[in-house]
């Protein structure tokens, strides 16, 4: 069955004037849905016609003569927690409870935290993306390049995409500026602390 695009769970001017509706008109109406329709081509007639998105990226991550596929999966995948990685009304501080002290345990603040995450998405050179995880019990972050992520590895709580198309249109070069912009005004704690909870 031919993997559809993800619906997002808000119009595209809602995270304006963070991240305008001409940026999501791109990046979600063209690049995101560009990602599924070449992946549905790259598989139809394979037998991997019938996994999982999951289940494709993790059978083709390895091997070099399928990474467009993998490529292509993983972007889809990548593009869907972005999407709910961010929210209309984000931003602001974490709720009360066993993920913020999590937080608190692990970068020392709130504060801290945010900027470990603007760190990972400024310094990842190129393209990619920076991801809030938990390893061996603790909360970390990271970042990847390309289409990478930690899936299949880590629990993933949050992504920030760091491609150019998620900012350009609106930020030009500043990538600090828009990933500043995404942790103070946009950031989804919530879906966070539902991923955290997520066994």
């Amino acid at each position: 069955m031919a993997f559809e695009l993800y619906k997002l769970p808000y119009d595209e001017n809602a995270l304006a004037p963070y991240i305008s509706e001409k940026t999501l008109q791109f990046h979600y109406g063209k690049h995101h849905a560009g990602y599924v329709n070449t992946l549905n081509d790259l598989i139809k007639g394979t037998n991997l016609e019938t996994h999982t998105l999951e289940e494709i990226i993790l059978a083709t991550e390895k091997y070099p003569s399928q990474q467009t596929i993998y490529n292509n999966a993983s972007q889809v995948w990548n593009h869907t927690f972005y999407w709910q990685s961010l929210s209309p009304n984000g931003g602001g501080d974490i709720p009360e409870g066993d993920f913020k002290d999590a937080v608190i345990r692990d970068f020392g603040s709130v504060d801290n935290l945010k900027t470990e995450l603007k760190k990972a998405a400024t310094t990842q050179f190129g393209s990619g993306w920076a991801w809030l995880i938990v390893d061996d019990g603790h909360l970390k972050v990271i970042n990847t390049p390309n289409a990478q992520s930690p899936l299949g590895k880590k629990r993933i709580l949050l992504t920030i995409d760091v491609w150019e198309h998620a900012y350009y249109l609106d930020y030009q070069n500043r990538r600090p500026d828009y990933t500043q912009t995404v942790l103070d005004h946009l950031i989804n704690w919530s879906f966070a602390i539902q991923n955290f909870y997520r066994i």
